[in-house]
């Protein structure tokens, strides 16, 4: 099923653009709904000690709990794409909203771990598919020329719900409880199903389904079912290696290899036999459509991994509170909302692309850099700069990255292209986590090690850096300050990393092609 693009719309006349009624309101639902997502995944990443206490669980159940939505959110978000193209944008939308609001509920209601990750990853599932077409329904309503403006709010709205997340989940833990965590996700979705049942755009008649049969005919089950095992298999060990077994453990090792192996056979029948397939091979035969989805994998990659450690920073490093370092990530992550709404319209207005991709990555590779002159003694003014530059430039990358997209990308497979996008921005923060996780274990483990006295505490709190905030509340202030220059120097290979990945992304957007947003 195909809507009517923002080209083919009466509202075009000549180069100017009239965005409807229905479909602003239908646009302004799915942010409500996309802000909704966006919170959701990171409203736990603080309460998680509290929930943990609360729910009798282990600190292994406990990262589960924040995993299971991540993961769940990366595997779906290309199925959701694929299956509204036969289905229909409104009926994936309402389907998105009921799994996810009964995610919610089972979350909120829980009474122990079991419910929660059940709760969890109906959320995850429903959350994915919500972000999802929130990008492709702008792209059926919007036409590309007008089409960053639209982009630059949705990428802003999902900016600031991640960032204020942690926040508004510390003061429920804090100050009332962790299940208003998940009961505040009902407003949100009482709001976006008003707007949507009464003002999603019809169809037009020649996009009406022809009958049931001939809709799932055109579902790749195979592809489907093939893909999200697949892609489980590999994530899932790449979030419980080092954590629950070690990464030499056949625990993470074989569902690894069955992960990698599925993934090349489903890659093998979308090329052979697919008729419709979930993620078309022509869609990767262009190059700037490629590098723009490696831009997105290393977005995700930078973006989850640097709120990770920079998390891991501010309450060890520096010993502030949940909530306090909520705010201290402020610098870093209120800057990517308002840069990519400028850039956005800047893009609108001078039809370019590139220069946006160029420029952040170049401000991405120069904010990792200056990352890796944060200390423990570092004053508040210099962390709030030094956190500001690379915030600015992944803003930059994040527009430009969805727009080359789609500019690059055959006009039939720009639904799929935008999911796919999703796709591997999601899958570029679970292993952002997890390749940092092994780097920050092997560094810190080392520098403890050198002190005789730490031994232990690198032993005891080798797959679990944050168990060790309760601890070092109680150690005595030579062991704190000890602990705490380990922690800062072991951070610093994070932030190499980081800048190392930008780099090779920058060099890479460089072989982007030239395109005017038509």
């Amino acid at each position: 099923m195909k809507l009517p693009t923002g080209s083919e719309a009466q509202e075009v006349v000549g180069d100017e653009f009239h965005i409807t009624r229905p479909q602003a309101l239908t646009i302004t639902a799915m942010m409500v709904l996309s802000l909704m997502a966006a919170l959701d995944g990171s409203l736990l990443a603080v309460a998680l000690p509290v929930i943990a206490n609360d729910l009798h669980a282990s600190a292994i159940q406990g990262f589960w709990a924040g995993t299971s939505y991540l993961l769940c959110s990366a595997v779906f978000q290309p199925i959701f794409g694929s299956l509204s193209e036969a289905l229909g944008r409104k009926a994936l939308v309402l389907f998105g909203m009921v799994i996810f609001a009964l995610g919610a509920l089972v979350a909120g209601i829980a009474h122990n771990v079991t419910q929660l990750l059940v709760g969890r990853s109906l959320q995850g599932v429903g959350g994915g598919g919500l972000i999802t077409l929130s990008s492709i329904i702008i792209a059926d309503y919007i036409p590309l020329k007008a089409r960053g403006r639209y982009l630059g709010m949705l990428s802003a709205v999902w900016a600031v719900g991640s960032v204020i997340g942690p926040v508004i989940g510390g003061c429920f833990a804090e100050k009332s409880t962790w299940r208003w965590i998940f009961y505040i996700n009902f407003p949100f979705i009482g709001i976006g199903a008003a707007l949507l049942l009464v003002f999603f755009p019809r169809a037009s008649a020649s996009c009406h389904p022809r009958d049931w049969r001939a809709k799932l005919r055109e579902i790749d089950l195979v592809g489907m079912v093939l893909f999200a095992a697949s892609t489980s298999s590999f994530l899932i060990p790449l979030s419980w290696g080092g954590v629950m077994y070690r990464w030499s453990s056949w625990h993470t090792l074989l569902p690894l290899c069955l992960g990698v192996g599925g993934l090349l056979a489903f890659g093998g029948y979308e090329y052979r036999w697919a008729r419709q397939p979930v993620i078309p091979p022509t869609i990767f035969r262009d190059r700037s459509t490629s590098i723009a989805l490696g831009s997105f994998f290393c977005l995700g990659f930078l973006l989850w991994c640097g709120l990770y450690y920079l998390s891991l920073y501010y309450q060890i490093v520096k010993g502030y509170t949940p909530i306090v370092t909520g705010v201290a990530l402020f610098p870093a992550t209120l800057t990517i909302a308002p840069v990519a709404a400028v850039t956005g319209f800047a893009i609108a207005a001078t039809g370019r692309i590139r220069w946006a991709i160029w420029a952040g990555w170049i401000l991405a590779t120069v904010g990792f850099g200056l990352l890796c002159l944060l200390q423990v003694e570092t004053p508040i003014p210099g962390w709030v700069f030094i956190e500001m530059v690379s915030g600015i430039g992944l803003g930059m990358v994040v527009l430009g990255a969805a727009l080359a997209v789609q500019t690059s990308s055959p006009p039939e497979l720009v639904p799929l292209a935008i999911s796919l996008a999703t796709f591997f921005r999601s899958f570029g923060q679970c292993v952002g986590v997890a390749i940092g996780g092994v780097i920050f274990q092997n560094r810190a483990t080392a520098l403890l090690a050198r002190h005789p006295h730490l031994r232990a505490i690198a032993q005891r709190y080798r797959q679990d850096p944050f168990g060790l905030i309760p601890a070092l509340e109680r150690a005595d202030a030579a062991t704190r300050g000890e602990v705490r220059s380990v922690y800062a120097d072991s951070l610093r290979t994070i932030w190499a990393m980081g800048c190392a990945l930008s780099g090779v992304a920058l060099m890479a957007s460089l072989w982007m092609k030239s395109r005017a947003l038509r």
